[in-house]
C-alpha cells in the first residue's frame, strides 16, 4: 500500500514538474516569438527606411548633377556677359575718343572757316597763297641747309687756319654736341661715331668717352663724313675698355 502511495506521489510530482516545465517552455517560446516578430518588424522598418534613404540619396544626386550642370551653364553665361561688357566698354571708349576727335576737328574747321571768311579772299587766292607758302617754306629749308653747310665749312676752315696761326690751340666743337660709339676696333685703337659733319664734328676735334657718367677715354677725330666720323684713342687717356654704346661729348666745347 505504501509503495502504491509512493508511486502515485511520484507520478503526481512528475506530472506537476512536467506541467511546470511546459508552462516555462511555453513562456520562453512566446518570448522568442515576440522577439522574432519584433526583430522582423524592425528589419522591415529598417529595410523600408533604407529604401527611402536610397531613393532620397538618388534624388539628391540627381539634384546635385542638375545643380552642377546649371552652375556650369551659369559660369559660361557669366563669362559671355563679362566678355560682352568688356567689348561694349571698349566700344564706348573708342566712340568717346572718336567723338572727342571729331569735336576737335569740327572746332578747328570752324575756326579755319571763320579765319578764311575774315580774309575776304576767294578760294583761288587761298590756293595761290598756300602754294606760295609751301614754295617759301621749301626755299627757307634749302637756305637753312646751305647755311648749315656754310657754317660747317667756316668752322672747318677756321680750324685749319688756327692750325697755322696757333698750332697749340685745341679744336673747339659745339657745346651741345653729343653722340655715341657705334664700332670699336681694339686692335688699331679706333672707333666709329654716329655723329659727323651734319652734327658739327670737325677733324682733329677731341671728344671725351664716358659710360654711366664716368670717364673712360678720350678720342681725336681723324676722318669726317656726313653723319659718321672715325676717331683714334688718345694715348694716356684710356682709363677703361671702350665699348659700343659709350657716349661722347666735346673735350673742348666752344663758348
Amino acid at each position: 500500500m505504501l509503495i502504491r502511495i509512493s508511486l502515485i506521489v511520484a507520478i503526481v510530482a512528475a506530472l506537476a514538474a512536467g506541467a511546470l516545465n511546459f508552462v516555462e517552455v511555453k513562456d520562453k517560446i512566446n518570448t522568442l516569438i515576440t522577439q522574432r516578430n519584433s526583430e522582423k518588424d524592425q528589419k522591415v522598418q529598417a529595410q523600408t527606411e533604407l529604401a527611402s534613404t536610397k531613393k532620397e540619396l538618388k534624388t539628391t544626386q540627381d539634384n546635385l548633377k542638375q545643380t552642377q550642370s546649371d552652375l556650369a551653364d551659369t559660369k559660361v553665361q557669366l563669362k559671355k556677359s563679362n566678355d560682352n561688357l568688356i567689348a561694349q566698354t571698349k566700344r564706348a571708349d573708342d566712340l568717346s575718343d572718336k567723338l572727342a576727335k571729331t569735336t576737335q576737328e569740327r572746332d578747328a574747321a570752324q575756326n579755319d572757316l571763320a579765319a578764311y571768311k575774315a580774309t575776304d579772299l576767294t578760294p583761288d587766292q587761298v590756293l595761290a597763297l598756300n602754294k606760295n607758302l609751301k614754295s617759301a617754306r621749301a626755299e627757307i629749308a634749302a637756305i637753312n641747309d646751305e647755311k648749315l653747310v656754310l657754317l660747317h665749312t667756316i668752322a672747318r676752315l677756321t680750324n685749319e687756319l688756327n692750325k697755322y696761326i696757333e698750332p697749340d690751340q685745341f679744336v673747339k666743337l659745339r657745346a651741345d654736341l653729343h653722340g655715341k660709339i657705334l664700332v670699336v676696333d681694339p686692335k688699331w685703337d679706333f672707333v666709329v661715331l654716329n655723329v659727323g659733319e651734319d652734327q658739327g664734328i670737325i677733324q682733329d676735334g677731341e671728344l671725351l668717352v664716358s659710360r654711366d657718367g664716368k670717364l673712360v677715354a678720350k678720342v681725336i677725330v681723324r676722318s669726317v663724313q656726313k653723319d659718321r666720323s672715325i676717331a683714334n684713342l688718345v694715348p694716356g687717356w684710356k682709363l677703361g675698355e671702350v665699348i659700343e654704346g659709350d657716349e661722347v661729348c666735346p673735350a673742348h666745347p666752344a663758348s
